[in-house]
């Protein structure tokens, strides 16, 4: 019973994604330095992991911490200006500039974050957190988390089997007959619905008191949703333009 009643509110319920806090916006180039960078945007400190960049680069410049740690900078701005001015429009000039190769790696590596560290972190957290709750209703929650999560593992590792492999060997020179990034883009589904309806049964249905460590892991949701979505928006309008710039440039 419990469970029909959670499934039919969370199907009904719809809840926008929120705007993160306002950081400092404007185009940053090379000369600024990188610690300005992630103390003005603290979210890019996923960003430099994903690129493969450590902490530790003192007052250099993005354009050296780059260059130190074989990343392309200007891919490496790209990205970081489009997250941060929260723009959907990029150049098909600036797609013919970007390197297919970092822009594979910086993704590659965000989905290792998310499934090999991040969802498994906040599945530990949940557990504890509804560790005294009825039987039911932690079965319910704990089954939404790992449909959920089970979601996201099938959409990540569809693009590193098919899509990456595919990206790499264009890059080799192997062209595909049967497969092109379109065909990417058509089925480039969304896998938020689920992660809302886990969020509307914690909040609107999770029973007895105000728990610290439920709201951590609530907190932890909502930013894990927030930096999907922008690992979304990074694939549909800066991976998927590149990667057909450079499938036209080839035929």
């Amino acid at each position: 019973m419990i469970e029909k009643e959670l499934s039919l509110a969370s199907r009904t319920f719809k809840h926008a994604l929120r705007r993160r806090p306002m950081y400092k916006q404007g185009i940053y180039k090379e000369s600024d330095r990188m610690s300005d960078l992630i103390s003005d945007n603290y979210p890019m400190l996923l960003v430099t992991s994903r690129f493969g960049i450590a902490l530790g680069f003192g007052d250099k410049s993005i354009g050296e911490v780059c260059r130190m740690n074989h990343v392309d900078p200007f891919t490496f701005l790209t990205v970081v200006n489009f997250l941060t001015e929260e723009t959907s429009v990029v150049s098909e000039a600036t797609c013919q500039k970007l390197s297919i190769d970092t822009l594979v790696k910086y993704l590659h590596n965000a989905h290792d974050y998310f499934l090999n560290f991040r969802l498994p972190h906040i599945r530990r957290k949940l557990v504890d957190a509804i560790e005294n709750c009825p039987s039911d209703v932690a079965f319910v929650i704990r089954r939404y988390f790992d449909e959920y999560a089970e979601e996201v593992n099938k959409h990540m590792m569809y693009e590193e089997r098919t899509v990456f492999t595919y990206v790499r060997a264009l890059l080799r020179g192997e062209k595909d007959p049967k497969y092109n990034i379109s065909i990417f883009r058509k089925r480039h589904d969304q896998i938020e619905m689920k992660i809302t309806e886990l969020k509307n049964i914690l909040i609107r249905y999770y029973p007895g008191k105000s728990s610290h460590l439920l709201n951590s892991v609530l907190f932890d949701i909502f930013t894990t949703e927030e930096d999907l979505a922008s690992h979304t928006r990074v694939e549909d309008f800066l991976f998927v333009p590149t990667i057909l710039a450079f499938e036209n440039q080839t035929k």
